[in-house]
Order: structure tokens, then sequence, then C-alpha cells
């Protein structure tokens, strides 16, 4: 294992709201780690940080073994570099197949033109049949996207991001709107997922988190409250004060 994503001393204010306040974060590779905290915590921001959609006022954000720089780089150069990011609504091409959803999602070095004239080959197709396996959904390559439910819209949109892959996964809370079943298959995807890369969750849902049974940060007005494993955190009496007491 080793350290894949550095997050030093970074704060960000948004018209005199410190959204986050000297945020320090370090996540390993391969790592689960889900990131609990209550509404205004600095969720979303550390993500928006993480992928270059905000800048941060202070502080430094190096990922990979050559540490690299994401400060300033911008939101696709980062995802090039491996970083993927799964907001909380699926956006799937829902007019398109799952299979056709999966090949355009393959890493390839695809100009406006290369997507245009893509034509498939033998790799591409073992490789979406795989991903296809991991997803759940090997039985529906052939079904539009926009028939699937809600769950299975999530996992196709998490396939389509494993087909880049990512180093790094950043998956904002997958749980939201699933069936029980769905939520059970969901966190054994995530958890495959994460033996070969770090893959980071961010979820509101207790249960959903103790199923995923790895280390998890607790963010509080944009600082790291508390670290360890779930019980670790919910016996913290700052932690029950500030999350769980409400």
């Amino acid at each position: 294992m080793s350290r894949l994503l550095e997050v030093s001393g970074v704060s960000k204010t948004f018209d005199g709201f410190r959204a986050i306040n000297n945020l320090s974060i370090a996540v390993d590779e391969p790592e689960l780690r889900a990131v609990i905290g209550p509404n205004g915590a600095g969720k979303t921001t550390f993500m928006d940080i993480i992928t270059g959609k905000t800048k941060p006022d202070e502080g430094t954000v190096v990922f990979g073994d050559k540490s690299i720089s994401l400060v300033g780089m911008s939101e696709s150069k980062i995802a090039r570099e491996g970083i993927g990011r799964k907001f909380q609504k699926p956006t799937v091409f829902e007019a398109q197949t799952v299979r056709e959803n999966l090949a355009m999602a393959l890493k390839n070095d695809r100009g406006p033109f290369d997507v245009l004239f893509y034509k498939k080959n033998r790799d591409d197709s073992a490789r979406i049949l795989e991903l296809a396996e991991e997803i759940g959904l090997a039985d529906q390559l052939d079904r539009m996207s926009g028939e699937l439910s809600h769950g299975q819209k999530q996992w196709l949109e998490i396939g389509m991001l494993l087909a880049q892959d990512p180093r790094l996964l950043l998956v904002d809370e997958p749980a939201a709107g699933m069936t029980p079943a769905e939520r059970e298959q969901t966190t054994d995807l995530l958890k495959r997922a994460a033996k070969t890369r770090a893959v980071v969750v961010v979820e509101h849902d207790m249960e959903f988190v103790r199923r995923l049974n790895c280390k998890v940060t607790v963010l509080h007005e944009g600082s790291v409250l508390a670290e360890g494993s779930l019980d670790h955190v919910t016996a913290n009496p700052q932690v029950i004060e500030v999350y769980l007491g409400r």
C-alpha cells in the first residue's frame, strides 16, 4: 500500500464562509475510505478541490507516485491523471444501451473524430463484458439505459468510471434512493473496486458505511474531527455531539 493522495493544510472561503478550514487528509492505494459529517461539513467542497472544480485559497493537494500538484490543474487534466468522480445523480446516456455507454467510456485516446468513427475491437468487447459483470449488469447489456432502475443506473455510471481505469474514485452518496438489495450490491461493488484502487465514498447513511467496513473520516466545519473505524469514531464524544446527536 502506498500514499496516493495527500491533502495538506487546505482552506477555502466562499463569501466569508469558511467551507474548508486547514484540512489535511491522506488516502492510500489501494484503500476504501468513507467520509461522513453533518451538512455543511465541507464534504462536497473537499471533492470539488480534489477534482479541480474549486481552487483552494491555501494548502496543497498532491497526487500519485510523482507527487503531482493538483492545485490549479484543469478538471479534464485531473481526470486524465486518474481521478474519477461520481455525483449523486446518475448521469448516463439514456438513449443508448448499457453496452454503448460502457463502450463510450472505455479509456482510449479518443479525440472527437475517434469517437465519431469508433470501431469496436475484440479487446473492447471483452472489457465491456468484464465491466458489466463487475457492476452486475451483464444480463442488461442490450437494454436502453433509460429503462434501468435508479440503482442500476448508479452501477452503470460506476462502470463507466471504472472503464477509464482511475486510480482514485470519488463517489458521492451512492446509497441515496436505492432499495435495500441494491444498497447491498453497491457496497459489494465498491469493496471490489477498492481492492485495486483508492475509493473514497461520501455518505450519510450509517448502515451503508458500516457495511463498507473501512476507515472513516469525520468532517466538521471543514476540518477532520475524527478518523478510524466506524465504532471508534461513533464513540467519540465530539462526533456524537456535532453529528450523531442531531
